[in-house]
């Protein structure tokens, strides 16, 4: 890894994204963050809206800069998401991440993250910042094609792009440089998950679909499970480097998926940069 790429990583894992799940005691894991982080927080129909902008008040009491999720199919109308997002600006957000969300039947008309990107511009409400999910390998109930035509159009609307959880580097490298063969400039944070329990990643990717990813692993290492025992994302970033200081790949920085293993994850990263400031040059 060169001096650079390595001193590139280091800022990103200092300076990583996390992302938590609005239950019980999440606040209170989050105090150990430093005041700034940028914690974002996902929507789930069993959860609803309302409890993911509970928490961002409250977390943006506490000093964090918050991204509440904003789930397509949770909302009802125009009106609804005017209402959503007036709020969203009361509480002193600037920033808002779209997604589908995961609801069986959509509440209104927004079946997903284009639909309720394009009400906001209808509405002529938008947040400063605006980010969204891209995939690095083809979604579980989403043909690739649909997959690449989807992130080209939301990207009008965006500013920035979260990467779906991906364990193959070189799958990550390829998606993003295609991308920007395709004319999608847009800022990447590339997604992976923190320091989490094994039997929980495995479960968690199962869930989501990881199919090349999941060849990848066992390509790699035979068993997939017995790789998730050991998996830190180090080994991802590491491969990822060249790419961090290569200005035709735009990369942003690291969002790190926590799963509310927030201590775990940040106790990584950080020692992880420290390790990082310790190689010789």
């Amino acid at each position: 890894m060169s001096t650079n790429a390595r001193q590139q990583l280091q800022h990103h894992l200092r300076n990583a994204r996390y992302e938590v799940l609005p239950l019980r005691g999440t606040l209170e894991q989050v105090q150990g963050l430093p005041p700034g982080t940028t914690v974002t927080v996902t929507s789930s129909p069993s959860k609803g809206t309302e409890a993911t902008l509970d928490l961002a008040a409250r977390l943006r009491g506490s000093g964090m800069h918050v991204v509440p999720h904003l789930a397509a199919r949770l909302v009802r109308d125009n009106a609804h998401l005017d209402e959503l997002l007036s709020r969203i600006e009361a509480l002193g957000l600037t920033e808002v991440f779209v997604i589908a969300g995961d609801a069986d039947n959509p509440a209104g008309r927004f079946t997903d993250a284009l639909s309720l990107l394009r009400g906001m511009e209808e509405i002529g409400n938008r947040p400063h910042r605006v980010g969204i999910t891209g995939y690095p390998e083809p979604h579980s109930f989403i043909s690739d094609q649909m997959t690449i035509q989807a992130t080209d159009e939301k990207a009008r609307y965006a500013d920035y792009i979260v990467s779906q959880i991906c364990y193959d580097p070189n799958t990550i490298a390829s998606w993003v440089k295609t991308m920007r063969a395709r004319g999608v400039t847009l800022p990447v944070y590339i997604g992976a998950p923190g320091s989490i329990d094994p039997s929980k990643l495995l479960r968690i990717s199962m869930k989501i679909g990881l199919g090349q990813s999941m060849r990848f692993l066992r390509k790699q290492h035979g068993v997939v499970g017995k790789l998730l025992t050991r998996y830190t994302p180090e080994n991802l970033f590491d491969e990822l480097s060249p790419y961090l200081v290569d200005p035709d790949y735009n990369i942003a920085g690291c969002h790190l998926f926590t799963f509310n293993e927030i201590a775990k994850t940040r106790q990584w990263a950080l020692e992880t940069a420290d390790r990082l400031q310790e190689v010789p040059a």
